[in-house]
């Protein structure tokens, strides 16, 4: 691994997809995002890393680091800083300017581990809402020694005003009308047209991230597969990933196959259940009720092979907990059968109906251009020509064997995205049944035994929304093979921003379908 212009000893994690680390100076910091952004490479993740404490009675930390992650043809690499303190705070050079969507995590580095970005525009709390004091940091404190807090003044947002002749405001949110988790969208419009959108996230924050360092690293997969509900089987991959490559751990083969399988039946189930919702949006409830009726089945199917409707605890460090025997793979058979084939119909359905296509057709549009400045990633990046699969680009076990068609659009609208859908649950019907029919023989699970000496670890898994990255830092014997940090990154981080001018210039009535169209994860990026 090279980046042109500077000179980085980078060290290979043994993950089963190309990962690098390297540690940066002050200076390298911007140089490496320019240079990554100037050959085409684009921000995966950006978080605080590991903070080490001072061994007296002083809270503040010893030492500090940011870290980022990038995304190049070669594969990702993980660049961390150690940071330095100017006035008693911990800075760092601001990397929005380079990578739009380097904004909120900053923003949330700041409210989580006090790391201030040198020269950032937006410095508005993200995720604190008033829950701690602006001078408490949650990821500073020692998990053994919690300070009692008193919560902090509760503010209002400023958000940004539009003003001119017929120019009002919509508040949508953060309480919605149906089960949705909260998030606040402010719309100024003029008349139904949006002039612009901006929202307020961070309702759903749990201490995710803080929490997983009190957990034992063989144990946080559960947590790790709670982040999102619906990407369940996607976090708890990366994080095993994370932790079978700072262990050194090299997963059963079938095992692996396994694993895809149940990704692959994740993706399906989530792409059935947006597809109905997006006809339900365009007042098309039969595509609801059909779509519905085929997720339910789905997630029942789930359930008796392995255990559960979302398939959440079967993967845990080392492999996996669920087999499937000859009768079982005969059912999932059979229902790729029967599933695609009515999946084919409404395909036909939803193509033909005058209605839908022109609620769909140029609606809530990103271009490619304006996607790859802002960084957009996954289903919805691949609606919009950003042609990236980590399943194509980078392909593991058992997709190194599979030869993944990627699904992608060109026009960027709420069309393209619904075809984008479909395409992929067609691909994966057909990745399916591969696996099923060639699955390997052999151990469902192997050991994992934790270093003596403190270990890194990534996992870089292709959830239904996109890619999910996941760091891990483990302690060695001395700190008790103690989890020191553990970030899970959403694609939403990325996706969420791009919505915003998704919806510009669009009217109010087709903003919720809009929004669905990209379903993105409040709780995958608030931790």
């Amino acid at each position: 691994m090279q980046i042109p212009g500077l000179a980085l000893e980078f060290s290979a994690l043994p993950t089963p997809v190309p990962v690098w680390h390297a540690q940066v100076t002050f200076e390298q910091w911007q140089m490496a995002a320019t240079a990554v952004r100037d050959q085409g490479g684009r921000l995966l993740a950006l978080w605080a890393g590991s903070i080490s404490p001072h061994g007296g009675a002083s809270a503040a930390p010893a030492s500090a680091w940011m870290c980022a992650a990038y995304v190049v043809l070669d594969g990702a690499f993980w660049l961390s800083l150690p940071l330095t303190q100017q006035d008693g705070r911990w800075v760092y050079p601001d990397l929005a300017t380079v990578f739009p969507a380097a904004t909120r995590m900053q923003r949330a580095a700041a409210d989580l581990s006090g790391m201030v970005a040198l020269g950032a525009h937006d410095t508005r709390a993200w995720l604190n809402h008033g829950a701690w004091p602006q001078d408490h940091f949650p990821l500073q404190q020692d998990p053994e020694k919690l300070p009692l807090l008193v919560a902090g003044e509760l503010v209002n947002y400023p958000f940004v005003h539009v003003d001119g002749d017929g120019v009002h405001e919509i508040a949508v949110g953060p309480v919605h009308a149906g089960i949705i988790e909260p998030g606040h969208f402010r719309f100024s419009v003029v008349g139904e047209k949006v002039l612009r959108l901006e929202q307020r996230l961070g309702y759903t924050h749990k201490g995710t991230e803080y929490r997983m360092t009190q957990l034992a690293p063989l144990e946080a997969y559960r947590l790790a597969g709670r982040v999102s509900g619906d990407s369940t089987v996607a976090y708890a991959w990366a994080y095993c990933m994370a932790l079978e490559s700072a262990t050194q751990t090299t997963l059963p083969l079938r095992a692996a196959w396994l694993r895809a399988l149940m990704l692959e039946r994740e993706r399906i189930a989530n792409h059935l259940g947006d597809l109905g919702a997006l006809g339900n949006d365009a007042a098309f409830s039969f595509g609801l009720a059909q779509f519905s009726r085929l997720r339910e089945d789905w997630l029942r199917a789930s359930k008796t092979v392995f255990g559960h409707r979302l398939m959440m605890d079967c993967i845990v460090p080392g492999g996996v907990t669920s087999d499937i025997d000859l009768t079982q793979r005969e059912l999932l058979l059979h229902q790729c059968d029967v599933v695609e084939q009515e999946v084919r119909t409404l395909f036909n359905i939803y193509e033909a109906h005058a209605g839908l296509q022109d609620r769909f057709m140029t609606t809530g549009r990103v271009s490619p251009e304006l996607a790859a400045r802002l960084g957009l990633t996954g289903l919805a990046g691949r609606a919009s020509s950003q042609s990236w699969d980590l399943r194509c680009d980078q392909p593991w076990v058992p997709y190194s064997d599979m030869a993944v068609a990627m699904a992608t659009q060109h026009n960027g609208d709420v069309a393209a995205r619904v075809a984008v859908r479909f395409d992929e649950i067609f691909e994966s019907m057909r990745l399916i049944r591969r696996l099923l029919i060639e699955m390997p023989i052999g151990d469902l699970l192997c050991p994992v035994s934790l270093p003596l000496q403190p270990s890194r670890g990534a996992g870089w898994v292709e959830g239904w929304r996109g890619e999910l990255f996941v760091a891990l830092e483990l302690g060695g014997a001395e700190q008790h093979h103690r989890i020191l940090r553990c970030h899970l990154h959403d694609p939403s981080w990325q996706n969420w921003p791009v919505l915003e001018h998704a919806i510009m210039g669009n009217i109010v009535p087709d903003c919720p379908l809009i929004n669905k169209s990209f379903n993105l994860s409040y709780s995958g990026q608030d931790l």
